[in-house]
């Protein structure tokens, strides 16, 4: 964060929800550590230490505070370290334990390209903590959430949480937090009732353009937007067998959290349900560094907008394509009679929800007659088909710790994805922040030019947030009178 003490102690007389997941308070006098936003009373001064994140105040032997919750604070963007490898390194990190990956050090240095060694340094120059310690923090933090929001059996969170044995977990939570899992238990009406999880964000939060963008593509069946909530149905594959249910995420933005509730089916794929939804709704991005830049734009801008994704990155790449040279509402059309011809039903407490949107292998292997007869053009339907068969084979991955350039030069192989495609896949799927589709009809209208040259070199006063200013231009165009 680059405070001083004294700065950082004023954040936390002041609950600044901004520096929320920036900022972490270690209290000597009870040897807990807090966000900046808990509600307990102020501790002194003199009694507080300052970290940058959770696994500093773990290493220095503070335990997280019951009442605030360390884990849903929000975590790290793309562009949050000055290293960029470091950073790389800690959203792989946080994206396998969500994911229920075993990842060990030699196999994280072996995917980025470089030495455990030299992985080791710059990480722990950049984070102020070894790999191992980092990994360790994220794997008891998850723990600690399903422990306290969910009715898994301890045995079920000890192995979601990417311990080999509940001894092993038990050891750990014990070493870190000085009290045993089960204490930390609290009462649930049935085992295997809908989970209930928060997620924090930092203020300000545009709430209201977020669910508007959504509205605006929902397809039906699949997704609902109604108040302050988003619906949607999901497909999970765990362990060779395919989990499908449905999540409803509620803004409450008095508490800049988000309260997702999940079905039963999913909760072996819980972590990584809420890695989905930080990133989907752009949970981790930080306003005091993006909207400053987002001032210069020549339109009008609101504060706090965020960078919509989606729950499942195939599927959003799905609809990039079916949005090739089409309007929004054309895009969603499309959609829909995808998800009615081959989305499977599901049964749901929500009447809107009825379909999971189709998977990889189902498109992929379906005919491609069949698919072209719900008005989708054969370079469209080519270009489906090949990715649906990529991600189906494992060789192209769509979320937000895939590694941007090989992923980029992947779908730039593909027949029918040029490099506006690749760019909104960026934006969207992959959650990169300096993704930029130039020749975006929208961004030429909004930017009152058809030169290609001319508005890239605009838009270079906007790095690395011109994936941001491409929703402000959006905005901005869908707004207007």
């Amino acid at each position: 964060m680059n405070l001083d003490a004294d700065a950082a102690y004023l954040a936390v007389k002041a609950r600044d929800a901004r520096f929320d997941g920036r900022l972490f308070v270690g209290v000597t006098s009870t040897g807990v550590y807090c966000r900046p936003v808990c509600r307990v009373r102020t501790p002194r001064r003199e009694n507080c230490r300052f970290f940058d994140n959770a696994a500093q105040a773990e290493a220095a032997a503070f335990r997280p505070c019951m009442k605030c919750r360390p884990e849903i604070a929000p975590g790290l963007s793309h562009t949050d370290s000055s290293r960029t490898l470091a950073d790389t390194a800690a959203r792989l990190i946080e994206q396998a334990v969500h994911g229920g990956e075993a990842l060990g050090l030699p196999a994280l240095a072996a995917r980025l390209g470089v030495t455990d060694r030299h992985l080791r340094r710059i990480f722990q120059a950049a984070h102020g903590v070894a790999p191992h310690d980092y990994l360790t923090t994220q794997r008891l933090l998850l723990a600690k959430q399903l422990l306290t929001d969910t009715a898994q059996p301890v045995t079920q969170v000890a192995l979601a949480s990417g311990f080999a044995s509940l001894r092993r977990f038990n050891a750990a939570f014990v070493e870190r937090y000085r009290f045993n899992p089960t204490q930390l238990r609290h009462e649930r009406a049935l085992p295997g009732a809908e989970t209930a999880l928060r997620l924090a964000y930092r203020p300000p939060y545009d709430v209201a353009s977020v669910l508007a963008f959504f509205a605006r593509r929902e397809v039906r069946g699949v997704e609902q937007v109604e108040g302050l909530c988003l619906r949607r149905t999901l497909g999970w594959m765990h362990r060779g067998e395919r989990l499908e249910g449905w999540i409803d995420a509620r803004f409450v933005p008095e508490r800049h959290e988000v309260h997702v509730s999940a079905s039963a089916s999913l909760a072996p794929v819980l972590g990584a349900v809420l890695q989905r939804v930080r990133q989907g709704l752009d949970l981790d991005a930080d306003p005091s560094l993006i909207d400053p830049v987002m001032a210069t734009l020549p339109v009008p801008v609101r504060p706090g907008a965020r960078l919509p994704g989606g729950m499942d990155g195939f599927e959003t790449a799905v609809r990039v394509i079916l949005g090739q040279q089409v309007t929004v509402a054309a895009a969603r059309t499309l959609a829909q009679r995808l998800v009615a011809r081959l989305g499977e039903s599901i049964a749901t407490p929500f009447p809107a929800l009825t379909h999971l949107f189709p998977h990889a292998q189902a498109l992929a292997t379906a005919d491609p007659e069949v698919i072209g007869r719900l008005g989708i053009v054969r370079q469209r339907v080519r270009a489906l088909q090949a990715l649906a068969a990529a991600v189906a084979r494992g060789e192209i991955e769509l979320h937000r710790g895939a590694p941007l350039e090989p992923t980029l030069q992947a779908l730039r192989t593909l027949p029918g994805i040029g490099e506006w495609t690749a760019q909104l896949i960026a934006m969207r799927a992959l959650a990169w922040p300096d993704a930029w589709p130039a020749s975006d009809i929208g961004l030429l209208k909004a930017l009152g030019s058809r030169d290609l040259e001319h508005i890239t070199a605009l838009a270079e006063a906007w790095r690395p947030w011109r994936a941001y200013a491409v929703m402000q231009l959006w905005q901005h165009l869908e707004t207007r009178p």
